[in-house]
């Protein structure tokens, strides 16, 4: 497969590719990719060589429309140790999500670091999974899935990668590029049967302690937890890993309610 998930049009303007279609609805973007678009543009802004991309929330403001979309970005804070960025996607004139981003300064730490989680299995160790047997679309069929042994429903460990590039024709970073599949934590270790419930998260909020290595043929980790509260709302929580280890913390809110009985 040599196409892309996007390809751009002209300026801040991409089209996405069919590799990009959704999971809930076959006419929507699927928030992986689009969390990967952003993140380029966040990258690509005034870019600052000795500040880290550490932080990315996104808020998902509606329907992503598989349409031509477009981005900008702006600096809300500037400064020689800490920035903070706003990328906003837009489709037909609407904003449809937002994302704000913390550059921090980088240093050596290692004779300090600690407190890192435990490593994930090899992806060598770890069985293909065909995750079209439970989502439809586009972006799935574009993923490989691999599960580690011993999850349960809402609980588990999966490696995924893709063979595309997030642009056509164009170099993107490698936290971008690892950015563009985090979002497919929700949909991977479901507690839920996606036929009887419908449960999408409205947002994603990623910290990194270590720039994560992506990019086509990089596997990325998750290692998550899916709680489902008695009020309607749910939390997937992940511990991110790329092959090296672990390289940060990804959260989730989720609105869950019983699928729609189709008349």
């Amino acid at each position: 497969m040599s196409e892309a998930y996007y390809a751009r049009l002209g300026g801040d303007r991409f089209q996405p590719k069919i590799h990009v279609q959704g999971a809930w609805n076959d006419d929507e973007q699927h928030m992986a990719p689009v969390s990967g678009l952003l993140a380029h543009a966040l990258e690509c802004h005034e870019p600052h060589p000795g500040l880290t991309l550490a932080r990315v929330n996104y808020e998902i403001l509606g329907f992503i429309g598989f349409a031509p979309t477009e981005v900008r970005v702006r600096t809300l804070r500037q400064g020689r140790t800490i920035e903070l960025l706003e990328a906003v996607a837009s489709v037909d004139g609407r904003d449809v999500v937002r994302a704000l981003a913390w550059r921090l300064i980088a240093q050596d730490t290692a004779a300090v670091a600690g407190g890192l989680p435990r490593a994930m299995p090899s992806p060598g160790v770890c069985a293909a999974v065909d995750a079209t047997g439970i989502w439809s679309g586009g972006f799935i069929r574009s993923i490989e899935v691999r599960r580690a042994p011993g999850g349960e429903p809402g609980k588990g460990r999966v490696w995924v990668r893709t063979a595309l590039p997030l642009i056509e024709g164009e170099p993107v970073s490698r936290v971008a590029a690892y950015l563009g599949l985090v979002d497919t934590a929700n949909g991977l270790n479901v507690r839920l049967n996606p036929r009887e419930w419908v449960f999408p998260n409205v947002d994603l909020t990623v910290h990194l302690y270590r720039t994560p290595e992506g990019g086509p043929g990089r596997w990325i980790g998750l290692d998550t937890l899916v709680t489902v509260g008695a009020e309607g709302v749910g939390l997937t929580s992940t511990t991110l890993h790329d092959e090296r280890g672990p390289v940060g913390r990804a959260e989730q809110i989720l609105t869950v309610r019983p699928t729609p009985t189709r008349p």
